[in-house]
């Protein structure tokens, strides 16, 4: 196999001074993924997808399904979608014993290292190492090196399990100075980006754990650091990128030979707004919640267009039958949407924290799309609907090139907003050569 990795090539391309780039999508929903292998076709980009520590594990996380299950779950999209399984790059993120806080440290990390082998094992190309979650046996404040050496020890573990396995070794990425995961409470929790110091001193650190370790191999594959660089949404709102406050972290990046800056929570943010991330070395762009939300906004356009055509007899209730199991499993939403019962509901369908996301596999939800794809397929879409609902995909469907199928209406809304990732991160994308099989 190959041992060359293009997420490397692609970081050695931007410290040329190429204005290029990597967009990740952290979702494992066959709809997103089937737009982002169209985006990635499109522009000629590899694609990299990412799972979360909490949303695939060896027990199957909230998705049900361990790393080797989401591989395969993936390249079958491919298989079907036509996408090439070479150009498939696979990451691992947030990697350490964060679903396992509340247990002590020798107990949590010792769930973590076979997270982290299985992940590798089953040919996870990308490992964000984060062991900066405080177990319940730990202090109150973790020192900087204590996680360190965990995250140094987690990657000597993922280093062989990638080897055994016979894959290439694995890329590293550090730092966990992130906004919190699907978006903040309220813009007022926003983070100011993060200080050169304090990137200065994780850089350092990890270093010397790295090193002290042996691990000079794996330390010489660690491509990125993840900062906070000043961009943020909660329900309602976004915290735009504003390059100004970054530049001293800008700086500070460019004289670090092989590194860039990887950066969570870029949803929402405008295309001029990732261009210049990108330009400032923030060069991988993480997305998750926009394009579920992407794909909520299409599903519901579909319903309105079912609603003039379907007797109500025979809808799918889609947006009902969602909202109801979110009521009977509020789990993923009760802590983070608050107020009236009024202002629940609608952050349930509408908040760009998209918590609803967590529902679609459900099978009263998946059964309801199913069938609302099959009302609309057994109609054809009046034109002037189309127009009314989805203007864009009209626009699109005049000119002949998009289907009126209804999956392909919502995989082009997905593809819209990954498509401005794919723009920020692929100028002069002939630079870094074709991708390689690394999946």
């Amino acid at each position: 196999m190959n041992q060359t990795s293009p997420v490397q090539d692609i970081v050695k391309a931007h410290r040329r001074g190429d204005a290029v780039g990597l967009y990740s999508v952290c979702c494992s929903h066959p709809t997103v993924l089937g737009a982002a292998m169209r985006v990635a076709a499109d522009y000629d980009t590899p694609l990299l997808v990412e799972a979360t520590s909490n949303q695939v594990d060896q027990f199957g996380g909230y998705t049900g399904m361990t790393p080797a299950m989401f591989r395969e779950h993936v390249l079958a999209l491919a298989r079907e979608r036509g996408f090439p399984a070479e150009r498939l790059v696979l990451g691992g993120d947030h990697l350490g014993p964060n679903a396992w806080q509340e247990l002590d440290a020798a107990t949590a990390m010792a769930h973590a290292e076979t997270l982290v082998a299985d992940y590798a094992a089953a040919g996870f190309h990308k490992i964000h190492l984060d062991c900066s979650m405080r177990c319940a046996d730990d202090p109150e404040r973790l020192p900087d090196e204590i996680v360190a050496e965990r995250s140094a020890r987690l990657a000597r573990i993922a280093d062989a399990a990638a080897a055994a396995a016979g894959h290439p070794p694995p890329v590293y990425v550090i730092g966990t100075e992130v906004p919190i995961p699907g978006g903040e409470a309220s813009l007022v929790d926003a983070g100011a980006p993060t200080t050169p110091e304090a990137a200065r001193r994780t850089l350092s650190v990890h270093c010397h754990a790295f090193l002290h370790a042996g691990l000079h191999g794996a330390w010489r594959r660690v491509i990125a650091m993840v900062v906070q660089p000043g961009v943020d949404f909660d329900h309602s709102q976004v915290q735009h990128y504003t390059p100004a406050p970054a530049a001293a972290l800008s700086s500070f990046i460019a004289d670090q030979p092989g590194l860039v800056f990887e950066a969570h929570s870029t949803d929402y943010q405008h295309e001029i707004a990732l261009h210049q991330m990108v330009r400032d070395h923030f060069a991988i762009l993480k997305v998750g919640p926009a394009a579920t939300f992407a794909m909520r906004e299409g599903l519901l356009a579909l319903c309105s267009i079912e609603d003039e055509l379907v007797p109500a007899a025979e809808s799918s209730r889609l947006m009902q039958v969602l909202d109801e199991v979110m009521l009977a499993k509020p789990a993923h939403w009760r802590k983070h949407y608050h107020g009236s019962s009024e202002e629940q509901r609608l952050l349930r369908r509408y908040a760009l924290s998209d918590r609803c996301r967590y529902y679609w596999g459900e099978p009263p939800v998946a059964a309801a799309v199913e069938r609302l794809f099959a009302n609309l397929r057994r109609r054809a879409i009046p034109l002037p609907l189309l127009s009314q609902y989805l203007p864009d995909q009209y626009l699109e469907v005049l000119q002949d090139r998009l289907s009126t199928d209804p999956l392909a209406l919502v995989e082009h809304r997905i593809g819209l907003v990954l498509a401005q990732y794919a723009r920020a991160c692929s100028r002069n994308m002939a630079a870094v050569g074709k991708p390689v099989a690394i999946c």
